[in-house]
């Protein structure tokens, strides 16, 4: 200000100068030269000065953007970005920011006076009104978030502050100002040696233009940081908002456009929504709602509202079961700081290009390679169920004992796609589906010609019906159920026993109907010429596996069922030293039933007699009991009851030891891949064993730690055992209520069977208990042993490896819950195949539910955005992810080269 002072008096005192030397006698010409001469200078004073405004107000801007950025990393709050999309081409993104701090009074002040309140102020007043009610739904997320941020596997949130970046701002501030106070100082020096002739009114333009400048270079840091930031909060600025809005219409038409090659990016958080659709709506019709532009689709208050209460559902996925509470996503944060960052750049980096480049074309050469399996099998693939190849190598002998029926999986997991049955329906819902099934889903007829007569399965039209019958009980699954339970004092159905194993299923129709008695019922039958009885089981809804007694154990572990059931299940029982029976011996529970439902307790046919006798040797010497023996005169038929002891005494009193007892170091609940050894396992004395006594009554055993849990253990999140299987409980079931029901579009009414794919304590399952629904519950090889824990809470599951592929067939699934499943899978197989047995699996309509760590969250993402899976939500914090996409019908194209 001095220069400029100095300046504007040389102009004044060279004017009066010039008057009184000249004393009016100056010619024409001489004035007409001063005046063009000043006039230039003028010009160019005014130009210079503009000129160095923009400069530093530039400057300025781009510094306050960084050190806001640097700043808010160390600030209270959260920064989240997400997005909600119906199907249609609707679309709203909402960002949550940190509350500017307010500038220091003295600044606020000397802005006041200063006038430069109105070039900060110009876009409040009603603005800022409008912000603070949008702030309202905002909060009420953050809060929610808080309240429901409990995640055993989130990462702890490590920030420091980024003073730095502020005190690089303030020295680019001054060095900016110094360089205008030179350029000030050029003109006043030009200014001073102009000629005389200004008019008053041009001296008041200069004066006021001189001011303005002042204002803008001496306008505090602070006030001009939060000039900045109050324009991103508020908006106050209509063209940046124009541009802004424009941006999200391109992004959301590029993603519209390509919605599979989005899947190479960064993680997105996208929360897909549906709108409510009228009965007579079929799912692939969109209505008019959808079909109207984003701007007629209601104001942005109720967009927000939307947005808020899905965020606040999104958010409950994630828990900590340490109940820390919310915590900041120091990931997140970089997301956005990443996005910002990259729209201020003015030149993309050589590696930048190269690394969008090369993800765009992983994923066009990901998105071609997909084919059709070239299998005998076709669209009834089990890869570890047909492998020929791996047949072909067996010796008779093998065959005898039913290896040819058991796992023989590949080396590597297939990459090829299972083809959909020509004419493939979505299935019938729970509970119609018992009764009847879409033909064309299993168009198989064999059962229908061999087991017709039995009531087992007909052929109506269009559909498959089960008229409830079996082998043993033709006249209907529900009277043979309570005749079992009238037989024999102490069955108790859906009170004392509650898990079942049922050995050769056929249709299921026994376990189907044990759900009217509150009994979950395991059914498993070999992929045999009675083709597809596990199929049809699992499309009306009822839980079965593929899955033989052979040469190996089954894969569940010890004194996990209360009652095993065979009606008639051709078991040769008595063969090879009885090494089947004692399977079953080995998987049922002290003081659980077996029975037997078969032609040799009540009829007298040679054969049945040689085999009656021999089942009786075998079973006295196993110690069972037998409990009774009772005919069921509706259905003509008869049923032995057995029942495993509960001491060891007996064993102990055996005049011969056979079947031997096994070797103390012998692993009763080793069982995965694990070959048949025909002997007996102790019975546990010790009460604090498992199986020493019987469980809690259901439904009490479901959220009731049981007694052999070990207070001085950890468990599997680090707690004592009891504590951690009670945290474990509340936790799934805060996400499933807060969560999973309401938060992530899943329509319930049509899910009927779930697969957690990486359980612990069965926690998720007893979430859902509520639901009319059954869970199989899958305990990783690789993972801490739980699933004795599931079998105890009144819950069932099995053992399986995800390198290989699950022993069910394909399409059998409604929805899958992988909780940090593919970041242990990758650790030891590729996650490709695992994603590929995921699409198997499932059914065309059904979906999965994937919680890991972001990355492995995004790898996951891509792969089912290039298999045509509809990813309906995307999400993360504190570096975990959440992701919840539907299966379509999508089959590729191109056929798989035959081997």
């Amino acid at each position: 200000m001095r220069d400029r002072s100095s300046m504007a008096g040389a102009a004044r005192g060279s004017r009066a100068g010039g008057k009184r030397g000249g004393g009016g006698s100056a010619s024409s010409s001489s004035a007409a030269a001063s005046a063009c001469v000043y006039y230039a200078t003028t010009a160019l004073l005014v130009a210079l000065c503009v000129a160095g405004a923009c400069f530093l107000t530039s400057t300025s801007g781009a510094a306050s953007s960084s050190a806001a950025a640097a700043d808010g990393d160390a600030a209270a709050g959260s920064v989240t970005a997400y997005r909600h999309t119906t199907r249609s081409s609707f679309a709203y993104e909402v960002t949550r920011e940190r509350a500017v701090p307010a500038p220091p009074r003295g600044a606020a002040g000397d802005a006041s006076a200063g006038g430069e309140s109105t070039a900060v102020g110009a876009g409040t007043g009603s603005d800022e009104e409008g912000a603070e009610e949008e702030s309202q739904p905002k909060s009420a997320v953050a809060a929610a978030a808080m309240a429901v941020m409990d995640d055993p596997h989130a990462k702890p949130d490590d920030r420091g502050g980024s003073d730095e970046a502020g005190m690089g701002m303030e020295e680019e501030h001054r060095v900016s100002a110094a360089a205008m106070e030179d350029v000030k100082g050029e003109d006043g020096d030009t200014a001073g040696g102009a000629g005389a002739g200004e008019a008053s009114a041009e001296d008041a333009a200069v004066k006021e233009q001189e001011a303005v400048l002042e204002e803008k270079l001496e306008m505090p840091h602070e006030q001009a940081r939060a000039a900045v930031e109050e324009k991103n909060l508020d908006g106050g600025i209509e063209e940046e908002s124009n541009a802004a809005g424009q941006r999200q219409r391109e992004e959301e038409q590029s993603a519209l456009d390509d919605p599979a090659g989005g899947g190479g990016g960064g993680l997105r958080r996208e929360a897909q929504e549906d709108p409510q659709i009228d009965g007579d709506q079929q799912p692939g019709e969109e209505t008019e709602l959808q079909r109207q532009p984003e701007e007629e689709r209601g104001n942005g208050n109720e967009d927000q509202a939307r947005s808020s209460a899905s965020d606040t559902n999104v958010e409950a996925a994630f828990g900590d079961r340490n109940g820390d509470g919310d915590k900041v996503s120091a990931v997140e944060e970089s997301l956005v700081g990443e996005a910002r960052a990259e729209e201020q750049r003015a030149w993309a980096t050589q590696a930048d290009q190269s690394h969008r480049e090369k993800d765009r074309r992983d994923g066009e050469e990901q998105q071609q390679e997909w084919r059709v399996c070239n299998v005998k099998a076709g669209a009834d693939y089990i890869p570890c169920l047909d492998n020929e190849k791996a047949i072909k190598k067996l010796r008779p002998e093998n065959f005898r004992r039913y290896e040819h029926r058991e796992r023989h999986c590949p080396d590597e997991g297939p990459t090829c796609l299972v083809p959909l049955p020509a004419g493939y329906r979505r299935p019938i819902e729970w509970p119609k589906s018992r009764d009847r099934i879409w033909y064309s889903n299993v168009p198989h007829t064999k059962l229908v010609e061999v087991k017709g007569h039995q009531n087992w399965v007909k052929v109506s039209g269009q559909h498959l019906t089960f008229p409830g019958g079996g082998t043993q009980f033709i006249h209907g699954a529900l009277h043979y159920i309570d005749f079992l339970q009238q037989s024999v004092r102490g069955i108790g159905w859906g009170k004392h026993t509650r898990v079942v194993l049922d050995v050769g299923c056929g249709v299921a129709s026994f376990g189907g109907y044990l759900f009217e008695r509150d009994v979950v019922t395991v059914s498993f039958a070999p992929k045999d010429e009675h083709e597809a009885q596990v199929q049809m089981a699992l499309e009306r809804g009822i839980p079965a596996i593929s899955a033989v007694m052979g040469s190996k154990r089954l894969p569940f572990p010890s004194k996990a069922f209360d009652l095993v059931h065979c009606a008639r299940c051709r078991v040769p029982w008595h063969a090879d030293g009885g090494a089947l029976l004692l399977e079953l011996n080995r998987v049922l529970r002290p003081g659980g039933f077996f029975v037997w439902s078969a032609t040799p307790v009540y009829q007298k046919l040679p054969e049945d007699v040689e085999i009656w006798k021999a089942m009786t040797s075998l079973t006295k010497s196993m110690c069972w009991e037998l409990a009774g023996i009772k005919k069921d005169r509706l259905n003509g038929i008869g049923a032995a009851f057995y029942r495993k002891p509960t001491t060891n005494e007996c064993y102990e009193g055996r005049r011969r030891q056979q079947p031997p007892m096994c070797s103390d170091d012998d692993d009763a609940n080793a069982a995965w891949y694990i070959r048949l050894n025909s002997c007996m396992h102790r019975v546990p004395t010790v009460p604090s064993e498992r199986g020493a006594r019987w469980p809690a009554e259901w439904p009490r055993r479901v959220r009731t730690p049981p007694y052999w849990l070990d207070a001085t253990r950890a468990g599997v999140y680090g707690k004592p055992e009891p504590e951690d299987f009670t945290v474990d409980y509340d936790h799934w079931r805060r996400v499933v209520d807060k969560s999973y029901l309401n938060g992530l579009g899943i329509d319930w009414s049509r899910v009927r069977n779930v697969m957690d794919m990486r359980a612990a304590y069965g926690g998720f399952a007893a979430a859902l208990r509520e639901k009319k629904v059954w869970v199989m519950n899958v305990v990783n090889v690789d993972a801490p042993d739980t699933l004795p824990i599931i079998f105890e809470r009144g819950l069932f599951g099995i053992y399986h490896d995800w390198c290989e592929s699950f022993s069910t067939y394909p399409r059998t699934y409604d929805l899958l819950h992988a909780d940090h499943l593919f970041s242990k899978v990758k650790e030891r197989c590729a996650v490709l195949p695992v994603v590929v047995e995921v699409d198997r699996i499932v059914r065309p309509g059904g979906g999965i539910i994937v919680r890991d760590e972001a990355s492995a969250v995004g790898e996951v993402e891509k792969l089912l955005r290039s298999l045509h899976w509809d990813v309906r939500l995307t999400f993360s914090k504190n570096d975990e992810g959440v992701l919840y996409a539907e299966k379509s019908d999508w089959r590729p194209e191109l056929i798989e080269e035959p081997l």
